[in-house]
């Protein structure tokens, strides 16, 4: 089979590490516009009238130029406002996807689904990016970054990162993460971690089947960051930082019963623990 390959690869002109080159920069543009159209279409909700030229010096992509830019919002027909029913068409595009595996599922337990989003932050002349990854159950929001870019290692890794170390000591195998259509979350870096850690990637198709890390999005955005006086992205970092603690620590939630996540949480493990307790209890007496 080797042998074969190189016989191709001779035939047709190219060396092997041509070849690799031609399909790794081919996967990166298929991350980019994914990652790209999903932040494109949340501007337009905000900026219906803004043109691809402002668009594109303030979301200021890696790895695209200005027309190339241009002519990937054409073909996803970003040059005016989108319609209300617009429905993703990602799957037409070659990239991967996973099965939605929210649809009939009972949340019932810490640890069981996260959820995850990426939104943009206007701030002066520029775009820049906030993540968040939310533990359905509890409402907390153990994994956030802010960032210049919108690529993986910038968005979705670091989030996920700074989720495994909230939960350290957590069995998360099994977890599923759940998330939109973006190319942060079936990168290949980002998938090879999620399948290091155990966990099981799930995709929705419309925004409302992702709902708590789109409300998380509109929370910390305007109860939070709104009110503040942010002039610079250091600015900005600190902001999102004390805003998801507050939110955290803080911020009562109805349907937890008037506690907050942090709360909830603490009165979840300890009641899980006082549980497993009697059980044992309960066993030994038996014996």
């Amino acid at each position: 089979m080797k042998g074969s390959l190189n016989k191709l690869y001779e035939a047709i002109g190219i060396s092997k590490q041509g070849v690799h080159k031609v399909l790794n920069r081919f996967e990166r543009n298929q991350e980019l516009e994914g990652q790209l159209r999903l932040i494109i279409h949340q501007i337009r909700e905000n900026h219906p009238t803004m043109g691809m030229r402002d668009m594109y010096y303030k979301i200021q992509p890696e790895g695209i130029g200005r027309d190339a830019f241009e002519v990937f919002c054409t073909k996803e027909g970003l040059r005016s406002k989108r319609l209300k029913n617009y429905k993703r068409t990602t799957d037409s595009s070659g990239v991967v996807r996973f099965d939605n595996l929210l649809e009939g599922i009972e949340i019932n337990r810490i640890n069981q689904v996260w959820q995850s989003d990426i939104t943009y932050y206007e701030l002066g002349d520029r775009f820049y990016y906030l993540t968040f990854i939310v533990d359905a159950y509890t409402r907390r929001i153990v994994g956030h970054n802010t960032s210049k870019s919108l690529s993986t290692i910038m968005t979705t890794l670091p989030s996920l990162m700074r989720a495994v170390l909230v939960r350290k000591g957590q069995d998360l195998k099994g977890l599923i993460l759940h998330s939109d259509g973006g190319g942060q979350y079936y990168a290949n870096k980002f998938v090879k971690y999620t399948t290091d850690l155990g966990l099981v990637n799930s995709m929705c198709e419309y925004a409302w089947e992702n709902g708590k890390a789109e409300r998380v999005n509109g929370i910390i955005k305007n109860n939070y960051l709104k009110h503040r006086n942010i002039r610079t992205f250091e600015e900005l970092v600190k902001e999102v930082d004390r805003s998801v603690k507050l939110y955290n620590e803080d911020k009562p939630h109805l349907m937890l019963g008037r506690m907050s996540p942090v709360t909830f949480e603490e009165k979840y493990i300890n009641l899980n623990k006082q549980t497993q307790l009697k059980m044992t209890e309960s066993l030994e007496a038996t014996m």
